[in-house]
């Protein structure tokens, strides 16, 4: 097949709507279950190729969330202990979490309050396992190279059997000239095909008096940096241990991305907070309902949920009020975060509010008349810099 029509394009009233191949040749993708739109394969087609750039860079299995066009979390496949199986909602899962189940439930459970109807992108074969974590959530689809047989049935069941689920060929690769149109122009540039994983060319240029990255923060910053290749801009991304904890996108200012991708950080980090697991919640609470509890209760607006007897809807018993001295003394044991930027930083705030959130580690594009207030700003704090040459633009 070389062409599949759609409901409609972005929106109800933008008809007719179709993909297909300008040069008459096959689909790289396979609609098995469901009837795909405009937005999901857009999500779909981003976010296979995310995956498809983690797992080559680390080796790893690697899974993400996408809303609109940007993702939501991003993760590979490292083992979960026992307080991130518990704030992922995947601890009462019998089944043993394969390392693409556990790049998923990391990759979901980062952001839960945007990953709420998300598009997934598995790098590897889905499996029962992965299929099991997907079926409780609330989704628009999965695209992935394979599923096994039983990953497949059980995924075809979802939502009455229209949930979208999509084969991508894993040996497709797209012409090296890429083309949009906007307004009846047609554009037309070289595809973003720069190389993330060469660390002699990525750690080359380090300014700060810090200058060691470790293993581990090499890693992750290729993961920070491979995110944002796929993240609209302006973007940011703080990673820790093989994961996206925070993402900043297509904020016009980036001190704005920092900040919002920083209070995102400072979230899953309140999460793990032992008034935050310790919740007595109801019986059969539903799980979104849960998830915007679990945001109140952090937030400065907890008030919403604990005032009067609003608590009784959600919980077994009032919970104890999360003080502002407690969530600031929790969120400063946070360290050895690293943060990316798709482009350079234009002044030190951005460091500045990177350092709340136990940020140790920067990979950034660098080139800014104030790179020196830049770098200072690092050096007032440790925090070691690599300036990387590349710019990671993505509309």
């Amino acid at each position: 097949m070389n062409e599949l029509a759609l409901k409609y394009g972005c929106n109800p009233n933008q008809k007719p709507s179709r993909i297909f191949m300008a040069d008459g040749s096959e689909l790289p993708v396979t609609v098995l279950s469901g009837r795909p739109g405009y937005i999901n394969f857009l999500d779909a087609l981003n976010g296979w190729q995310l995956v498809r750039e983690l797992h080559a860079a680390t080796g790893l299995p690697a899974a993400t969330s996408f809303k609109h066009v940007s993702p939501a979390g991003a993760a590979v496949g490292l083992p979960l202990d026992d307080t991130l199986r518990k704030i992922y909602f995947v601890d009462d899962i019998t089944e043993p979490l394969t390392p693409i189940a556990s790049a998923y439930a990391r990759a979901r459970g980062a952001d839960r309050m945007s990953s709420y109807g998300d598009f997934i992108a598995l790098s590897d074969t889905c499996d029962k396992a992965t299929a099991l974590l997907i079926k409780r959530e609330v989704s628009d689809g999965v695209i992935a190279p394979d599923y096994t047989p039983e990953a497949l049935e059980i995924l075809k069941e979802k939502r009455k059997g229209t949930y979208n689920v999509l084969r991508i060929d894993p040996a497709y690769r797209p012409e090296p000239l890429e083309r949009k149109q906007v307004f009846g122009v047609t554009f037309e540039q070289g595809r973003n095909e720069i190389d993330l994983t060469n660390d002699a060319e990525l750690f080359a240029n380090i300014p700060t008096v810090a200058k060691d990255f470790p293993e581990e923060a090499r890693r992750d910053l290729k993961i920070a940096l491979i995110t944002l290749k796929y993240t609209q801009s302006n973007s940011v991304c703080y990673v820790k241990d093989g994961q996206a904890i925070g993402i900043g996108a297509g904020q016009q200012s980036r001190i704005h991305c920092t900040r919002l991708a920083g209070n995102k950080a400072d979230i899953w980090w309140l999460r793990q907070h032992p008034k935050v697991m310790a919740l007595p919640w109801v019986e059969k609470i539903r799980r979104a309902d849960r998830d915007n509890t679990i945001d109140i209760y952090i937030s400065e607006d907890h008030d919403d949920v604990l005032a009067g007897d609003n608590w009784r809807a959600f919980f077994t018993e009032r919970p104890e009020v999360l003080t502002m001295e407690e969530k600031k003394a929790w969120i400063a044991q946070n360290t050895g975060v690293c943060l990316g930027s798709d482009a350079f930083f234009p002044f030190g705030d951005n460091i500045e509010r990177a350092h709340k959130s136990g940020v140790a580690y920067v990979a950034q594009a660098g080139g800014s008349v104030r790179d020196d207030h830049v770098i200072a700003t690092c050096d007032k704090y440790g925090i070691a810099m690599t300036f990387t040459g590349i710019r990671l633009f993505h509309h």
